[in-house]
C-alpha cells in the first residue's frame, strides 16, 4: 500500500532514448513530475527538452524506455493515447497547431467536436460558442469566439491554444515556452491559471528560457544538456547562476558584448510609414554601424513595422531611403534587392524552410552567387556547401552536417539559420524582430555578438524587442512604440528600463 501511495499522482519517464537521422537527441533520460506541482524543464537549445516532451505527448513513437502513470506502464505511442492519459501539450509554434480559417471557438473546441460527433452531421454552434466563451472567461481573456484565428495576434493565438488545452480534462499540462509571445499582463493571466490548475491537482511541466519566471511559478526543476539529464532537484535549492552553469556546462561571462565600432552618418531612413490599424505614420533613421532598438510591449506594432519596412504588407505606404537615395521595397523581393534583410519573429512559419536542409536554407537568398554564370546556370553544389559550412562554423549551429533537415534542429539553431542566410546575402540594413524569443542564454549571447559584429562592419541594425534588458544591453538608441506609433526616441546611455516601460505603456505621450 505504501508503494501505491507513493506512486499516486506521479508521472515517470525512465531510460528514454531517441534518435533521428544524424542526431542522437535523447540519451537514457529519466524525468519525473508530480500532480499539483509546477516542474521547470530547461536546457540550452538542442538539449532535448522539447523532444522529451514530444515523446510524452505521443508525437514520436520510436523511442526506447518506458513511461509510467501512477506506477503503471502507460503505452504512449501517439497523441490520442497521450490525451487519453490526461497529457496535454501547448507547443511553442502556435501556427502549426491552429486552423487559421476556423473561428476561435472552433479551434478551442476542436477535439470536443470531433470526438462528440459519433455519426452525427450537425454541429450545435450555439453550444460550442458558449462552451468556448466559458473557457475564455475562466482565463480572463477577451477574444471574440466568432473571430477567425487568422485575424489574431501571435499573443492571442497562444491564449487560444492554452484555452484548448484547459478545455480538456488533463492531469499534466506541458507548456513549451508559453510566455514567449505574451505581454507582462498576459503572462500574469497565465500564471494565475497555472496556480489555479496546481490547486486542482494538475501537474504543470514548464519549459522556458526566462529564468526569473521559473522562480515565480515553479516548484521543481530538471536541467538537460546535450540530450542527457544533468540535474533534477527542488528549484529553491539552486540559484540562477547555478542553473545557468548546469545548462551551459560553464559559467556565463557577460551577457552583452562590448562594442567599440564607429557610428557614421545617417544611412537608412523610413519616412511616414503607415499601415492602417497597424502602423501609424512612423518615421525613423539609422546611422551606419548603429544598433537602433524598436521597444514596446507585445501588440505595440513592432512586428507590423518590420513587415511594412520589408515590403511584406500590401497595404503599407511611405518612403524608404538608403544612402540618401530612395529605394523600392514594395515587396520582399524588391526589399532584398535594395539591401534589406528581415529576421522575422515567427521563424518556423516565415524565417526558415523546415522541410529543407540546413544548406538549402542558408543559401536560399543568395543562390545567384553559386551559379557559374549567374541566374539560368546550373548551381554549384560544392560552392553552396562551402558557403553553408562557413556559416555553420561561424555561428556555432549544432547540426551533424548541412544536409540535415531544419525541422530536426532545436529552436535556437533554427533561429541561427534564419539569421545566417542573410550573412551570405550581405545586406545593408538588418531588421531583427524578437530574434532571441525562445532562445537559451548561451544562444542569446551568440546572437548578440552577431548583431554587434554586423554593426562593427558598418551595417544598419533595427532591433525590435519587448525585452527591456536587450534594449539597454545591445542598442545605441531606441524608438519606443505604443499602439502602432512611435511615442518617444531615447538615447540608451541616458535612459533606464523604468522610463522605457513608462512610454511603452502609453505614459507621458508627446
Amino acid at each position: 500500500m505504501a508503494d501505491a501511495s507513493e506512486q499516486a499522482g506521479k508521472l515517470e519517464m525512465k531510460g528514454i532514448s531517441i534518435s533521428f537521422p544524424g542526431v542522437h537527441a535523447l540519451k537514457n533520460v529519466d524525468f519525473a513530475a508530480k500532480a499539483g506541482r509546477a516542474h521547470a524543464l530547461i536546457g540550452a537549445n538542442g538539449a532535448g527538452k522539447s523532444t522529451l516532451m514530444k515523446v510524452l505527448s505521443g508525437a514520436y513513437d520510436h523511442y526506447m524506455g518506458e513511461i509510467r502513470m501512477d506506477g503503471a506502464i502507460a503505452d504512449i505511442r501517439n497523441p490520442r493515447s497521450a490525451k487519453d492519459q490526461g497529457i496535454q501539450i501547448v507547443y511553442q509554434e502556435v501556427d502549426t497547431a491552429l486552423i487559421p480559417n476556423l473561428s476561435v471557438a472552433e479551434n478551442i473546441m476542436l477535439e470536443h467536436t470531433v470526438r462528440g460527433m459519433k455519426g452525427r452531421h450537425l454541429v450545435r454552434w450555439k453550444e460550442m460558442h458558449a462552451a468556448a466563451q466559458s473557457v475564455m472567461d475562466r482565463l480572463n481573456v477577451s477574444i471574440p469566439t466568432r473571430k477567425l484565428v487568422q485575424e489574431l495576434t501571435l499573443a492571442e493565438k497562444q491564449m487560444v491554444l492554452i484555452a484548448r488545452s484547459v478545455s480538456m480534462q488533463c492531469r499534466y499540462l506541458v507548456l513549451d515556452e508559453p510566455t514567449a509571445p505574451l505581454s507582462s499582463s498576459e503572462t500574469e493571466v497565465l500564471f494565475r491559471l497555472v496556480r489555479l490548475l496546481k490547486s486542482e491537482g494538475v501537474g504543470i511541466i514548464f519549459i522556458s528560457h526566462r529564468l526569473p519566471e521559473l522562480y515565480e511559478i515553479c516548484d521543481d526543476i530538471t536541467i538537460m544538456r546535450d540530450g542527457m539529464l544533468v540535474v533534477s532537484d527542488k528549484l529553491a535549492n539552486l540559484s540562477q547562476e547555478q542553473v545557468i552553469e548546469h545548462m551551459l556546462g560553464a559559467k556565463l561571462e557577460g551577457q552583452f558584448p562590448s562594442r567599440v565600432g564607429r557610428i557614421g552618418d545617417i544611412a537608412f531612413e523610413a519616412i511616414d510609414i503607415h499601415d492602417a490599424g497597424k502602423v501609424d505614420h512612423v518615421s525613423l533613421s539609422v546611422r551606419s554601424g548603429e544598433i537602433v532598438g524598436i521597444a514596446g510591449l507585445v501588440g505595440a506594432g513592432k512586428t507590423e513595422l518590420c513587415r511594412a519596412l520589408f515590403g511584406a504588407s500590401d497595404t503599407a505606404s511611405g518612403e524608404l531611403r538608403l544612402g540618401g537615395k530612395r529605394i523600392a521595397a514594395h515587396n520582399p523581393h524588391l526589399a532584398v534587392r535594395s539591401g534589406l534583410a528581415l529576421v522575422p519573429e515567427e521563424r518556423r512559419r516565415e524565417g526558415v524552410f523546415v522541410e529543407e536542409s540546413v544548406g538549402a536554407n542558408l543559401t536560399a537568398v543568395s543562390l545567384s552567387r553559386y551559379a557559374a554564370k549567374g541566374w539560368g546556370s546550373w548551381l554549384s553544389a560544392a560552392r553552396e556547401r562551402i558557403a553553408a559550412d562557413s556559416v555553420v562554423q561561424s555561428l556555432g549551429i549544432k547540426t551533424p552536417n548541412t544536409k540535415a533537415l531544419v525541422r530536426n534542429l532545436s529552436g535556437g539553431n533554427q533561429q541561427k539559420i534564419a539569421i545566417g542566410k542573410w550573412l551570405l546575402a550581405d545586406a545593408e540594413v538588418y531588421l531583427f524582430d524578437e530574434p532571441t524569443k525562445g532562445v537559451d542564454v548561451g544562444a542569446k549571447r551568440d546572437i548578440y555578438e552577431l548583431v554587434a559584429e554586423l554593426a562593427a562592419r558598418g551595417k544598419c541594425i533595427l532591433y525590435a524587442s519587448s525585452e527591456l534588458s536587450e534594449m539597454m544591453g545591445i542598442t545605441d538608441r531606441m524608438y519606443v512604440m505604443y499602439d502602432g506609433a512611435i511615442v518617444r526616441e531615447l538615447a540608451t546611455a541616458d535612459t533606464n528600463e523604468e522610463e522605457i516601460m513608462l512610454y511603452s505603456t502609453g505614459g507621458l505621450r508627446t
